[in-house]
């Protein structure tokens, strides 16, 4: 977008472009999303910047009304299949917190440098400081949601020490920790709760309309027992699933019934260090960083779409909580999927409702399991030569799936919705598909839940020949 149709965008308060960019104001020194219901600043006092992070580079403070850190992220990133886009993936799971930027440019294949100047030149800012944006959020959620001593709240969110992070909370909030901690009507809740107890509260913004039911549908209609479950009726359902993180395991609930544009949930876990994480591999699942208002009008164009589109404005596409658990189901299916839970997932230490076990790890399936396709699937995820991680590059994945026993084509592109959220595939090669493009996985969705086929394997136009038995397009 050019600085016009930016500068446009404020003035009328799109919220349609909440976290596509963020423009601030020289005179305030405040970074806003677009629609900050703010008095709209003079053109010449606006600035705009691609992430939160430029801004904040740029000495920016985060405003007080809009709360920009809190806002969906760019839906572009789910496109992109470059290595900006790999890398944004990867640091919003928290890659550079726990790796470090050489960690994240190995992952990439790239030297850090090489990082670093694309990141730049492209977002206005380097992995440390994208990564620096994101422990700052993350911080103010536990701050304001959880009874955890600060020292703690500062190496929970990642930060190396409690006075980079005493700094890093005064530059981008303008407040101390504490003062952030006693405000009153920001934030995720507003006031302290025992996190232990009742789970870190969060709302999960998503710009623009989300087709809510159908989503809970889904999940409902494929959930495996032991590390997933759905109580309540419709309109009011809550969805839970058991998580396996980088530092321990976690549960997290998300409610149906919302009161505004983002979903309530909750998360429980053994390591604070995980919410990062946690919460951006609930956003995966849920889709929530997509741009509907982009996907419909795209698809609403192709006369077979046009009514399902207008029947469930904001239809996602699920991707996976965790990539190697999704690819695993897509395989064996729903009930194989439970049995192998039963026999080797990991116990929780103590049962939360229906949810007792967390989805075995690869490894654990590797060399114990006598489904030669399964046994092969596991073995080369549990060593690498397959990667479904959030920085995955997304062909070289398939090509990876395909050379395993089992996995045709079919599946793999399933996989590849799924476990790797790529918006644009279309597992049937269902006539007249090229034309949904980029946003063939959407348009696969509309054409499977109009049929009432949340179990099933393709949408209503495909030949049956074109179907795999043990496929799902519902894998959570």
């Amino acid at each position: 977008m050019d600085e016009r149709t930016s500068y446009e965008a404020v003035s009328s308060r799109d919220a349609r472009f909440d976290g596509v960019f963020f423009f601030a104001v020289v005179t305030t020194g405040v970074y806003c999303r677009p629609s900050c219901p703010a008095i709209t600043p003079k053109r010449a006092n606006a600035r705009f910047y691609p992430t939160a992070a430029a801004a904040q580079a740029a000495g920016f403070r985060a405003c007080r009304r809009c709360r920009p850190d809190a806002v969906p992220g760019s839906a572009e990133w789910n496109v992109r299949a470059d290595v900006v886009g790999r890398a944004v993936r990867l640091i919003a799971d928290g890659v550079v917190d726990r790796e470090g930027v050489p960690g994240l440019a190995g992952r990439l294949g790239y030297s850090a440098r090489q990082v670093q100047r694309q990141l730049t030149a492209e977002l206005g800012a380097g992995p440390v400081a994208l990564a620096r944006a994101q422990r700052s959020h993350t911080a103010r959620v536990l701050l304001q949601t959880t009874g955890l001593p600060v020292t703690e709240i500062a190496f929970a969110a990642g930060f190396a020490s409690v006075r980079q992070f005493n700094d890093t909370i005064r530059r981008i909030y303008a407040r101390t920790p504490s003062a952030l901690r006693a405000e009153a009507g920001t934030g995720l809740g507003g006031r302290v709760r025992d996190g232990a107890r009742s789970g870190i509260p969060l709302r999960l913004a998503h710009r623009g309309p989300y087709a809510t039911a159908a989503m809970f549908d889904l999940l409902a209609a494929d959930a495996v027992a032991g590390v997933e479950e759905m109580t309540g009726e419709p309109g009011g359902r809550t969805y839970r699933r058991t998580l396996r993180l980088p530092y321990g395991s976690g549960i997290a609930a998300v409610d149906e019934a919302s009161p505004g544009p983002w979903l309530e949930a909750r998360v429980h876990l053994t390591d604070p260090r995980d919410l990062t994480t946690a919460v951006q591999r609930l956003r995966r699942l849920l889709d929530l960083d997509a741009d509907p208002y982009a996907v419909d009008e795209a698809l609403a164009a192709d006369p077979r779409l046009a009514p399902l589109v207008a029947a469930r404005p904001g239809l996602r596409s699920p991707g996976a909580a965790d990539p190697e658990e999704a690819a695993v189901r897509v395989l064996v299916g729903r009930e194989r999927a439970g049995e192998l839970v039963e026999r080797y997932g990991k116990r929780l230490d103590a049962p939360y409702g229906g949810l007792t076990r967390v989805f075995p790890e690869p490894g654990a399936l590797a060399g114990a399991v006598e489904d030669p396709a399964l046994a092969a699937l596991a073995a080369a995820l549990a060593d690498g030569r397959v990667r479904l991680d959030a920085g995955a590059d997304r062909d070289e994945a398939e090509r990876a799936l395909l050379a395993l026993p089992g996995v045709d084509r079919p599946t793999a592109a399933l996989i590849r919705i799924r476990a790797l959220g790529d918006p644009d595939v279309d597992p049937w090669g269902t006539p007249g598909s090229a034309a949904w493009r980029p946003w063939r996985s959407y348009a696969v969705r509309h054409l499977d839940t109009a049929a009432g086929q949340l179990q099933s394997t393709a949408p209503s136009q495909a030949p049956a020949t074109s179907r795999h038995a043990n496929s799902s397009t519902s894998t959570a």
